[in-house]
């Protein structure tokens, strides 16, 4: 009754997210190389054949650089929808999967719900996954704070959110206007005050960790983004997701004060059949 996360690692040189329980496994995007991939999971003792399948979220090179290495040599499906695949990694045809917005995806023990997101990408997705009453999400590459989040992220006992940048920080860097308003433009990402308040107005009573992912190297730093976060944590664990190396493994489960919880839907469940 629990599940087990790490960032393998997150940030513009690379996203990898694990969430699995203690039998089944999926990995959320791998932006590094499928070796770096496996190294990692080594180092943490997760046993990669533990991993049933790879979910992509958009198809930035961050986010699928070592897709096609590591589900070809695993034989993992990769649940991708046509428009990210169309601009995305090659893959072994009998190896992608396609998944629609809120229709859940059963993977072993675990169900994983995808749900649009406003990004720069072909056909941008954010997940969820739950198992046994725990539920965790992956919530990076937002260009805004939409209803889609909000109903997603007040279910989560914990979550890896963005924390891209600081707005003075980007203001006043070296990237071009251009890039500049890319980032903040609604189809970018999510500043460390967006993303807070995110955090002080939807988080559940239960959730116990936060992971700040997809820090700018340039325009973010862990100690600012914790400093922004720490003052309002509570009871909630925040974790920085760095970008050179993964985060130890964490056990999420309910608390003992809170029932178990339950997915709920935007809309009347529809049970899809995923080729």
């Amino acid at each position: 009754m629990a599940l087990f996360v790490t960032s393998l690692n997150s940030g513009s040189n690379g996203n990898c997210y694990y969430v699995g329980s203690s039998d089944d496994a999926v990995l959320v995007d791998v932006g590094i190389s499928c070796r770096e991939t496996e190294r990692r999971l080594l180092q943490l003792n997760l046993d990669i054949l533990k991993v049933r399948a790879i979910f992509i979220s958009h198809e930035h090179d961050d986010h699928i650089k070592g897709v096609s290495k590591l589900a070809n040599k695993y034989n993992l499906p990769v649940y991708i929808t046509p428009l990210t695949a169309k601009h995305g990694p090659y893959l072994i045809k009998r190896l992608s999967k396609d998944f629609q917005h809120e229709q859940p995806v059963q993977v072993g023990g675990l169900t994983i719900i995808p749900f649009s997101k406003q990004h720069d990408a072909a056909d941008p997705y954010s997940f969820i996954i739950h198992h046994d009453g725990v539920t965790v999400g992956v919530f990076t590459d937002l260009g805004v704070v939409c209803k889609n989040l909000t109903h997603y992220f007040k279910q989560c006992h914990a979550a890896f959110l963005e924390s891209n940048y600081d707005e003075d920080l980007l203001e006043k860097g070296r990237y071009p206007l251009v890039l500049k308003n890319r980032i903040r433009g609604g189809l970018g990402h999510l500043s460390n005050r967006q993303a807070l308040e995110l955090f002080i107005a939807h988080r559940p009573s239960f959730m116990s960790h936060l992971f700040l992912s997809h820090l700018s190297k340039e325009n973010n730093s862990p100690e600012l983004a914790l400093e922004y976060f720490l003052p309002h944590a509570m009871h909630t664990q925040v974790i920085i997701a760095g970008r050179y190396a993964a985060t130890p493994v964490y056990t999420i489960a309910p608390s003992a004060a809170v029932p178990q919880q339950k997915l709920v839907f935007q809309k009347p469940l529809q049970l899809g059949l995923f080729n």
